[in-house]
């Protein structure tokens, strides 16, 4: 017989959009990274304004995870990848705003900040690592469709706009549920996440 820990199952559409409704976190956190240091034009503008929009972002990712994300270890990771990639990849493309270097600076990002979210995935991802693989390939993404979407990134934000923002967790919804379903057989994990065991 199985019994259920907690809550009810969810339905993994419902999960996906949730996550996806999250994208309008990104715009409030570039918002709060600008606040905070201003256009990204040098070191510490995007190690600080990095750090601000990540710690935002994670918080707000864990939220909307439907309880499969801890809020302050997300929050944590997800800000010291954002702050650190955004610092080495705004250095390597000199701070330039054209298409190809915003996408090279995503990827570079992308990898820091996928490295350090596959290590605060809780111990039932079941592997974290393709998580970490496909961040680079993702946050270069979120750049691009902003870019091509016609938005004023000469500005240096911290962080890709509400279209690229749509796309990225559209569909890294779709392999978070894949690694993180929102129920699953086993134990309650320490991020409050579902699942059922036998009884």
């Amino acid at each position: 017989m199985r019994a259920l820990i907690r809550g009810p199952r969810r339905p993994a559409l419902r999960v996906w959009t949730r996550w996806t409704a999250g994208f309008l976190a990104f715009p409030i956190a570039g918002l709060a990274g600008r606040a905070a240091a201003g256009p990204v034009d040098d070191a510490m503008s995007a190690l600080v304004g990095g750090v601000v929009t990540g710690a935002v972002i994670g918080v707000a990712q864990a939220l909307v995870s439907s309880g499969r994300l801890s809020p302050p270890r997300w929050g944590a990771a997800t800000a010291a990848g954002s702050g650190l990639g955004l610092l080495l990849g705004a250095a390597l493309v000199g701070h330039r705003t054209d298409l190809g270097s915003l996408a090279l600076m995503g990827a570079v990002e992308g990898v820091l900040l996928g490295v350090a979210q596959a290590c605060a995935l809780p111990r039932t991802a079941r592997p974290p690592w393709p998580w970490a693989a496909a961040t680079p390939v993702l946050w270069a993404a979120g750049w691009t469709v902003t870019t091509l979407a016609g938005v004023g990134v000469d500005a240096r934000f911290t962080v890709f706009g509400a279209t690229g923002a749509l796309a990225f967790c559209a569909l890294s919804g779709i392999l978070l549920h894949g690694l993180l379903p929102a129920t699953s057989p086993g134990r309650t994990t320490g991020s409050g996440s579902l699942h059922e065991v036998d009884a």
